[in-house]
């Protein structure tokens, strides 16, 4: 039966266009930057791991072989590596797309190399520095896109607005369905900051169903379920599908695409559904100002009232 909602056959000729995408060695950011390349578009795959990346272009290249592909290096774990990253790809002749895909899932408590929670500073903190770094450069490209992943783990999170740091407690899933509603919070207010603006950039968000991929690998027993992960859950193939909506399809600015299918899990992309905490625009503000003061890094949009 031919599955409805958006698919990887619907994303068209992108021949021309340049394209971020974060945590491409992987995963749904690996399918993901495959897709584009097969479409003609130039993409650079942003990790930290060098040799990875470049096995996953040697493997995107044994399907496409004349795919225009390149390495960029960044640590979402350390802001420095972030701004350099941002000044390199700043140098591309164009950007249409960054597709902000990296993130962590329920590691032991660990902490980026400014001493942030890492679940909070890799998914959110990551995430806007290096969107905030390159609006002036994507504001360059008329239509260009920020797409921001989020999860449906998102649905029934709450901050800790005096801890988020993790100093008294830690949960992990507590803390990574907390960073996904984050990552909601923000694509929503920097949706609303650049329609104000009048800005050429488009932000949008997705989420990739439950995706059987290595995003999961702190999970401990739970990965016994692998074997029968292609029956209950999305390859990473398919979870790419609203990824790939989000940057290529027809979208409403901000809005938000997962999986049409059974509980939103699987299935072909289409609109998704999100929490009330996840378009709070009061949440959204602090969380915006929180963002500001913990990476010192400013978007240069004015709130909207």
């Amino acid at each position: 039966m031919k599955s409805t909602g958006f698919t990887e056959n619907d994303v068209p000729d992108q021949s021309g266009k340049c394209f971020i995408v974060t945590g491409a060695n992987t995963g749904v950011g690996f399918e993901t930057a495959r897709a584009l390349a097969q479409r003609g578009a130039r993409v650079l795959l942003a990790c930290r791991d060098k040799t990875k990346a470049q096995e996953a272009i040697a493997r995107i290249r044994q399907i496409t072989s004349n795919a225009d592909l390149a390495f960029l290096l960044i640590d979402f774990a350390d802001l420095s590596s972030i701004q350099a990253a941002a000044k390199r790809a700043s140098l591309e002749p164009r950007l249409d797309a960054l597709i902000n895909n990296a993130g962590v899932m329920a590691p032991p408590l660990m902490r980026t190399k400014q001493g942030f929670e890492l679940q909070f500073g890799v998914n959110h903190l990551g995430c806007f520095a290096l969107t905030s770094l390159l609006l002036t450069k994507l504001s360059e490209t008329p239509g260009s896109r920020v797409v921001i992943t989020s999860s449906v783990a998102h649905k029934g999170a709450r901050f800790d607005w005096d801890d988020l740091n993790a100093e008294r407690s830690y949960k992990r899933m507590e803390r990574y369905a907390a960073s996904k509603l984050a990552n909601a919070l923000f694509f929503f207010e920097l949706d609303r900051r650049l329609r104000a603006a009048n800005s050429p950039i488009t932000a949008v968000g997705c989420h990739p169903g439950i995706a059987s991929t290595s995003l999961g690998r702190y999970m401990g027993a739970l990965q016994i379920l692998n074997p029968i992960a292609g029956i209950l859950l999305n390859s990473a193939d398919k979870g790419a599908w609203p990824t790939l909506q989000a940057a290529t399809g027809i979208i409403q600015p901000g809005g938000y695409y997962g999986p049409k299918g059974f509980r939103g899990i699987r299935g072909g992309a289409g609109e998704a559904p999100r929490s009330t905490d996840a378009i709070d625009p009061t949440l959204a503000q602090r969380l915006w100002d929180v963002s500001i003061a913990a990476t010192g890094i400013d978007p240069g949009l004015s709130s909207v009232s």
